[in-house]
């Protein structure tokens, strides 16, 4: 048998290349015998460890294979399975996790606010308000007394956001805006998630449709705001489109390891700010605008490097967070430069600002890395570096205590003793925020090692973060440790767009679920 034979998966790909297709929307790939037999399908009794990481795109998938009276489409009567997550995706899924949540954070930014009396508003739109909320108030589900969380609907009407660059920007400004009009609302945080969001789809005049759109509004905010004596900071969770090319010309989707911008606007004097810090200065720096007590939780440190005596604490506040808008010198590449950006453009030629790292160490995650939605706004909120999952299970992995992980060897214990099969899915990447390619082949390794003789891997393609067609070579890369090992085989290829929905989109989770139980998918043969 040559070599080549053993790689049938990563050839599928390169073909859906061939015909125009992509990474992200890539329609079911499900490996087939010559009598065109699905191979490797989930059947009762089989364990299964979703290795993802984040959660929020990973809870629909896992309640279709949890949930005891799950309704949102038709699943198998009778498919009992092992399951087991790599961390927890949400509270009351029945699943084994590996690395459970460190608990809540206390004394972030919101719950000081909460403490002392004062009505606050989280606004944006669905796309992002797992991140205004849970993530922002520190792994909190709830709202915290005189909270309220308004989330604008995402629109049902188109199929990717560069059809719509605008998104819900309407609805979330009015909504926005009512906040600012009503003086009983201390604290107001708007998200504005067009720039990240459009930004990973490769479509240039979208994005900078969508950027002179964020711009136009945080303007309209900011103009409203500043009208009713509010203190207003502009912000950004992490960059994305400021870096767009690779360096060899190659289109970067993904997001960025660039600072991104803090902007002071008080309606009555300027401050000077200092003129770098990290995203873990933001919680101090609104307390210390409030007139609030910073708790000792909070390694950040205020922005303000000198406060005139005169300056009041601020009555209300205003807090705009421009979802992926990085700051970066180079033209080359740079959309958000390529923009009509007039609003931005007058407040940092006129207000005091400072540049926030926002990506590495500095927000949690492996040196190196870039930033995200969550890291991002769990350090907004919590003043404090809050390590990451990812970099949790990669040192986990390091000390090999990974192997021992109890919620793995009962996965593979049962898989090994019923003789059933064991299945991995989850994203094949190493920059994704959702997942890495080296936890796959970690539990590879230990599967070999704990003698599971039935491997199947089922694979979820990204491109954010990733050059251009990618994903093939990470299913190459795949196919080669199982070839390695003696084990596995990669049976089905998918884009995240239908296996990693979060708006309860469930058709296309059901169109994975059947790939995953029934096997449909455009056959591709396993050669022998």
């Amino acid at each position: 048998m040559s070599s080549e034979k053993t790689f049938p998966m990563s050839r599928a790909v390169l073909g859906a290349y061939a015909q125009g297709k992509e990474d992200e929307t890539l329609l079911p790939l499900v490996l087939v015998d010559q009598k065109q037999a699905p191979l490797g399908r989930i059947q009762p009794g089989d364990s299964i460890i979703f290795y993802n990481i984040r959660g929020e795109r990973e809870i629909e998938l896992t309640r279709s294979f949890t949930e005891e009276n799950f309704r949102e489409f038709p699943v198998h009567p009778a498919l009992p399975v092992h399951f087991a997550t790599m961390i927890e995706y949400s509270k009351g899924l029945n699943a084994d996790v590996a690395f459970p949540p460190q608990g809540v954070l206390s004394d972030t930014l919101s719950d000081i606010i909460a403490a002392h009396g004062l009505a606050q508003a989280k606004i944006t739109e669905a796309e992002k308000a797992v991140h205004v909320s849970y993530f922002f108030n520190g792994k909190k589900s709830d709202p915290l007394p005189k909270e309220e969380r308004i989330v604008v609907p995402t629109r049902k009407d188109v199929r990717l956001f560069d059809e719509a660059p605008e998104m819900s920007i309407d609805e979330i400004t009015r909504a926005a805006g009512a906040k600012i009009q009503d003086p009983s609302c201390r604290f107001i945080v708007v998200n504005f998630p067009n720039v990240d969001v459009v930004g990973h789809i490769e479509n240039e005049p979208a994005i900078l449709r969508a950027v002179s759109a964020v711009d136009r509004h945080a303007g309209l905010l900011v103009e409203q705001a500043l009208r009713r004596n509010m203190t207003v900071i502009v912000t950004a969770d992490h960059g994305t489109v400021e870096k767009w090319l690779y360096p060899d010309g190659g289109v970067d989707t993904g997001h960025t390891d660039s600072p991104v911008p803090f902007i002071l606007l008080h309606p009555e004097q300027k401050p000077a700010l200092k003129p770098e810090g990290e995203l873990t200065d933001i919680a101090p720096t609104i307390l210390d605008l409030l007139g609030l007590p910073v708790p000792d939780s909070m390694t950040g440190s205020s922005l303000i490097q000198e406060k005139p005596p005169s300056l009041a604490p601020a009555s209300r506040l205003l807090l705009l967070i421009l979802d992926g808008w990085g700051l970066c010198d180079s033209q080359k590449g740079n959309l958000i430069a390529c923009a009509e950006t007039p609003v931005m453009d007058r407040l940092l030629r006129d207000y005091p600002h400072a540049r926030l790292a926002a990506s590495g160490l500095a927000v949690g995650l492996p040196a190196g890395t870039v930033g995200n939605s969550e890291a991002g706004h769990l350090h907004i909120g919590a003043g404090r570096r809050i390590y990451s999952d990812r970099l949790m299970i990669d040192q986990s992995i390091a000390r090999r205590d990974f192997h021992r992980n109890p919620a793995f060897t009962r996965a593979m214990n049962l898989a090994r003793q019923n003789r059933r099969a064991l299945h991995l899915m989850g994203i094949v990447s190493f920059f994704s925020s959702h997942g890495s390619i080296e936890h796959l082949f970690a539990l590879m390794d230990m599967a070999a090692e704990q003698g599971v003789s039935e491997l199947y891997l089922h694979s979820m393609l990204g491109r954010r973060g990733e050059q251009a067609e990618s994903g093939a070579r990470y299913i190459r890369q795949v196919e080669e440790k199982c070839r390695s090992l003696g084990i596995g085989q990669v049976v089905s290829v998918i884009g995240r767009y239908w296996s990693m929905d979060r708006e309860e989109n469930w058709d296309r989770i059901e169109k994975t679920y059947r790939m995953l139980v029934y096997g449909e998918g455009t056959p591709i043969p396993a050669e022998e």
